[in-house]
């Protein structure tokens, strides 16, 4: 019987090759780990630090730098980071080299509570704490905070958000009551007195339409009230 020699060659190399890989993986993953490193997605408008991240790794694991490879759980990882009230979400991966690196969303807030307690709200409609490091310009909450006015704050604030003009002009909102929410703006003397947040659309469409039509006219100084409550109709009051 002739032996295929050149197909027990082939066996042999490919052997030795998956062994050569199994024993380089092995030899990898205890390897340590060489550095970490720390990327925010929105650097510009810091609430968290660099070390701060870093402090939080090491009061939950100690010194990462060293650890074996294969000691390293980034799902754990990512839930610590996670755990951080500034955080929004966070990605943990290793580099081949034996780096971590942490991308890090931090929360992003859309209105100031203030009051009794200060904090902001953020674009969940959560609650978020004030951050020594950066001050948001968002508009401000004031009134009578309840569980109810935070929530229908949120939905103006998200609707605010999503309008070039008002985005630019609405600095606060103040809660008289509940279901009556006004708006103060950057450079007009006048309140908008919204109502509840029912019928958004029609409210602000009525109001751009004011708008356009006093600043034309040149006539926006003279009112101290402008009141969207009321079914398709601006109602205004002269100063």
């Amino acid at each position: 019987m002739r032996v295929n020699w050149n197909k027990w060659k082939l066996i042999g190399l490919c052997v030795g090759i998956t062994g050569l890989y199994a024993f380089a993986e092995a030899r990898n993953e205890q390897r340590g780990i060489s550095g970490i490193r720390v990327e925010f997605t929105e650097p510009e408008a810091l609430y968290m630090t660099e070390a701060t991240v870093n402090k939080l790794l090491i009061q939950k694991y100690g010194a990462l730098q060293n650890v074996p490879k294969d000691a390293i759980v980034l799902n754990a990882i990512e839930s610590v980071l996670r755990s951080h009230e500034m955080v929004k979400s966070a990605q943990v991966y290793l580099t081949i080299d034996g780096e971590l690196n942490a991308k890090i969303t931090q929360r992003h807030p859309i209105g100031r509570v203030a009051g009794g307690r200060d904090f902001y709200l953020d674009d969940q409609g959560k609650q978020m704490p004030l951050s020594p490091l950066h001050s948001a310009r968002v508009p401000i909450i004031t009134g009578k905070i309840t569980g109810k006015s935070l929530e229908d704050a949120y939905v103006i604030l998200k609707y605010i958000n999503e309008d070039p003009f008002l985005s630019k002009n609405v600095i606060g909102i103040h809660i008289e009551e509940e279901d009556d929410y006004r708006l103060k703006f950057r450079l007009e003397p006048f309140v908008v007195r919204l109502g509840g947040v029912e019928d958004l659309d029609q409210k602000f469409d009525n109001f751009k339409a004011f708008y356009a039509k006093a600043a034309q006219d040149k006539t926006l100084a003279h009112y101290q009230m402008v009141s969207l409550e009321f079914e398709n109709q601006v109602v205004c009051t002269k100063i």
